[in-house]
C-alpha cells in the first residue's frame, strides 16, 4: 500500500509539471492545445521516471538503460492515451482542453500506467533457488 501512495504522490508531481508545460504552451505560447498536451506528458514523463526509479519503487540497482527503454514504451503507450483522450473528449464534447487533461490523466494514471511500471519498468527482480 505504501508503494502505491508514494506512486500516487510521484504522479501528483509529475502532473503538475504536466500541467504546467500544457497551459504554459496553449496560454502563453499560443500552441494547438493536443501538441501541449503532447511537450506537458513528455515533461512530465521525465519528472516521473526519475521520481519512480529512485523513491517509489527504489530500482536504482537496475540498469537505468534497461528501466529507461521499458519507461519510454510505457511512456510512448501513455503519451497516446492521453494525445487521444484530451483531443476526443474535447473535440466530442467541447469542454475546455483541462477538463479533458484531466479527465483523461486520472484514467490513464490510473489504470494503464501505475500498473504497467510496477509489473513490468520498475518490477524487483525475484530469483529464487529451489533445492
Amino acid at each position: 500500500m505504501l508503494t502505491f501512495l508514494k506512486a500516487q504522490a510521484a504522479s501528483v508531481g509529475a502532473t503538475i509539471v504536466d500541467f504546467l508545460v500544457t497551459v504554459l504552451a496553449v496560454e502563453v505560447f499560443g500552441s494547438w492545445y493536443v501538441m501541449a498536451a503532447v511537450l506537458g506528458t513528455a515533461s512530465g514523463g521525465v519528472a516521473h521516471f526519475s521520481l519512480s526509479r529512485e523513491w517509489v519503487f527504489q530500482a536504482e540497482d537496475s540498469s537505468v538503460v534497461s528501466q529507461a527503454i521499458k519507461y519510454f514504451i510505457i511512456w510512448s503507450g501513455s503519451l497516446f492515451l492521453n494525445a487521444a483522450g484530451v483531443f476526443l473528449i474535447t473535440h466530442h464534447t467541447g469542454i475546455s482542453y483541462i477538463i479533458s487533461k484531466v479527465i483523461t490523466s486520472l484514467v490513464v494514471g490510473m489504470g494503464y500506467n501505475y500498473q504497467m511500471q510496477k509489473k513490468f519498468v520498475f518490477r524487483k527482480n525475484t530469483t529464487s533457488t529451489y533445492s
